[in-house]
Parts: C-alpha cells; sequence; structure tokens
C-alpha cells in the first residue's frame, strides 16, 4: 500500500496528496507527474539538447485518453454505429472539455510555468495539456488497465455529462463542414498569420466559403483558433440558428 510516507521532498508529498485526493491513488514514480505538471515555458534542456518539459507526456496521454474514451464509449452504446460513436469522442477529449475539467480539478495551482502576457487565455490551454500529460504519466505509472478505472470512475462518470454532450453539438467546425457538403459549398480555413513566439504563439485563422470571407479568430492552438473562427461564421451566416 502506497502512503504519503514514502514521499520524502515537499513538493511531492503537496502533488502526492492533490493526486489523491481527487483520483484515489498515490503515485507509485511521483517524479513522472512532476514532469506533468512542467510547462515547456520553464523547461530545461538536456546535455544531448532534449527539452524537459510535459509535452512528451501530453503527447502519449492524447493517445491513451482517446483510447479509453473509445472504449467506455463502445461498451456504453453497443448499438451505435462509428460515425456517432467518434463524434460523442471528439467532444469528451476536445480541447474546451478537457481545459473544464483542468480547472474543475484545480490543475493550474499544481502547474509550473511561466506566466504569458495573456494569462487567462493562455492558462486554459495549459491546463487541458496538463490533463492529457498526467494522463500519459499514470499510464506508464500503472498502466492501461488502471490508467482505465480510474478516468471512467474518477473523471467521465463524475464529471462528463455524457446525456447533454449528445443533445448538445458544439463542434462548429464540424456543422459548417457538413453544411457545406450538404449544400455543395467549398470551406476553407487558412492561417492569416501568428502572433507571439515561443509557447505564446497566437494563431490567427479565418474562414473562407466559396473564397467569400467570413469569420476570424484567434486562439493559442490552431484547432482552438478554427473552432472559434467556425463559431463566429456559423453565426454570421445564420442569426437565428436556422441553418441545418
Amino acid at each position: 500500500m502506497i502512503t504519503l510516507l514514502r514521499y520524502h521532498n515537499g513538493s511531492d508529498k503537496a502533488l502526492a496528496k492533490f493526486i489523491h485526493n481527487i483520483f484515489g491513488f498515490y503515485p507509485k514514480n511521483i517524479s513522472l507527474f512532476q514532469l506533468a505538471f512542467t510547462h515547456k515555458s520553464i523547461a530545461n534542456k538536456t546535455l544531448s539538447g532534449l527539452t524537459i518539459s510535459n509535452e512528451r507526456l501530453e503527447y502519449l496521454g492524447d493517445a491513451i485518453l482517446s483510447a479509453i474514451v473509445a472504449e467506455f464509449l463502445f461498451k456504453k452504446f453497443p448499438t451505435k454505429q462509428e460515425g456517432f460513436l467518434t463524434e460523442m469522442r471528439s467532444r469528451i477529449v476536445s480541447r474546451s472539455s478537457l481545459n473544464k475539467l483542468s480547472q474543475k480539478f484545480g490543475f493550474e495551482k499544481m502547474i509550473n510555468y511561466v506566466k504569458p502576457n495573456d494569462c487567462h487565455s493562455k492558462m486554459r490551454s495549459i491546463g487541458g495539456n496538463a490533463f492529457e500529460a498526467f494522463t500519459g504519466a499514470l499510464f506508464l505509472d500503472r498502466g492501461y488497465d488502471f490508467t482505465y478505472k480510474v478516468l471512467v470512475d474518477r473523471v467521465i462518470r463524475l464529471h462528463v455529462d455524457i446525456e447533454n454532450l449528445e443533445k448538445n453539438d458544439n463542434n462548429f467546425k464540424s456543422r459548417l463542414l457538413e453544411w457545406a457538403q450538404k449544400e455543395k459549398h467549398h470551406v476553407d480555413f487558412r492561417q492569416l498569420g501568428c502572433k507571439g513566439d515561443g509557447y505564446d504563439k497566437l494563431y490567427v485563422i479565418q474562414v473562407f466559403i466559396d473564397e467569400k470571407e467570413f469569420g476570424t479568430a484567434s486562439d493559442y492552438s490552431i484547432k482552438g483558433a478554427e473552432q472559434l473562427a467556425a463559431e463566429k461564421t456559423w453565426h454570421i451566416m445564420n442569426p437565428q440558428n436556422e441553418v441545418s
């Protein structure tokens, strides 16, 4: 049985207690979880040039989280087709959903990072990324089956409203593309540029429909900017939400 007694460093104890209070377990290898909460803005480099941050764990966690949600949905909806399952998975693991979960769990108080100029906007992205990195650390620390149980029992069942996700479609990019395909229009998402540099880079995206300019938006990820631009375009085209 793992308890707080195994952690000697104060920072390790605080993180282990934080994880236990939310997810119900103590880490075996606390250094994995320390890394999961280390943002690249304060990352150090090894002698070989490798950047020590949570980005590699984020990459791994993204894949593991997607697999776990896919398995959960496959079991929960035995009669639903692939299209429904894919869309539901995409809603659960969307950047917006992960950002909200990280805020609910209080991840921001555990993340080591340098505050950007636009702290509020950037912090939302940092939280979602840290949640994926946490998932990667959990997988390496305890394996797939344990990770599945923790995320399903402690996260999905308690904090993800599956019924509401079924009813509400906030994926405006998907809705816009489906409408365009149905009505035989061409939609293009173009990157107009980016502001800032390093981890503080802000991407600017504009939607073009049949070469006509529509919504423009910016975000700290290309996917996020595309979603915001699609949402603006959707409401420009249809203020009364009549487009279907």
